[in-house]
């Protein structure tokens, strides 16, 4: 026959195991997905409340951020075995853009 395609058995403890753990990882990724609606709630809360603009930015940066790094870790796979050397390559990448576009804000205001 032409579709016969070998699959390998699993053994049922084998199979409990790889079950759980994606269980396990489906829970985090709705976790992760809750927290996240919450903190999109949360800026459009602080917007809509009419407060001042040099609050609400920084807040609103700061909710993208936390945002950007939940779904690295979750959406991503970054939490997964193997990822250690490119997320540490990325996160690096980020903390030194982030320094640089810091200083150059810092010299054109101050």
């Amino acid at each position: 026959m032409a579709h016969d395609v070998h699959t390998p058995t699993r053994s049922g403890t084998e199979y409990e195991y790889l079950r759980r753990q994606r269980s396990k990882e489906m829970r985090g990724q709705l976790t992760s997905f809750a927290m996240m609606i919450f903190l999109t709630l949360i800026a459009f809360t602080t917007v809509a409340a009419g407060f001042s603009n040099y609050l609400i930015v920084p807040i609103i940066l700061l909710l993208a951020a936390v945002q950007v790094v939940l779904q690295l870790y979750h959406f991503m796979h970054m939490s997964n075995k193997g990822h250690g050397t490119v997320a540490f390559f990325m996160f690096s990448g980020i903390f030194v853009a982030f320094i640089t576009v810091l200083t150059f804000v810092t010299i054109i205001w101050w």
